[in-house]
């Protein structure tokens, strides 16, 4: 497993980041965040303390489904898949189907979270 580099910073203020490093006046440099959020509260939204059990029942149980994963969390089957595409969208699951089943894997088991007040 591997661990996910998390920035937070205003959207205003990553707006103008993303112009200047597609202009050139700025080259990220390695080991940034390749992820962002705008706010601690919507970074809270993905890595909530539910979220978070999803993560731990899918790293020990490897469940097979996402409707087992439901049952083992005791969480309805649309919540869980809705939350797993989510977080499929920022690199911390992966979604496979399995014939007529997507079964859940985690790829990032740690958070290094970058936040910077100014």
């Amino acid at each position: 497993m591997s661990k996910l580099k998390i920035g937070i910073m205003p959207r205003e203020q990553f707006q103008r980041r993303v112009l200047e490093i597609a202009s050139g006046k700025i080259i990220p440099k390695c080991g940034e965040p390749k992820i962002w959020f705008n706010s601690l509260k919507s970074l809270g939204e993905v890595l909530s303390d539910n979220n978070m059990r999803l993560l731990k029942l899918i790293n020990e149980c490897h469940p097979e489904s996402i409707e087992e994963l439901a049952r083992l969390s005791g969480r309805q089957t649309s919540n869980v898949s809705r939350t797993l595409k989510t977080m499929e969208k920022y690199g911390i699951v992966e979604l496979t189907k399995n014939a007529k089943k997507i079964q859940p894997k985690t790829v990032v088991t740690e958070f290094d979270i970058k936040y910077a007040i100014a």
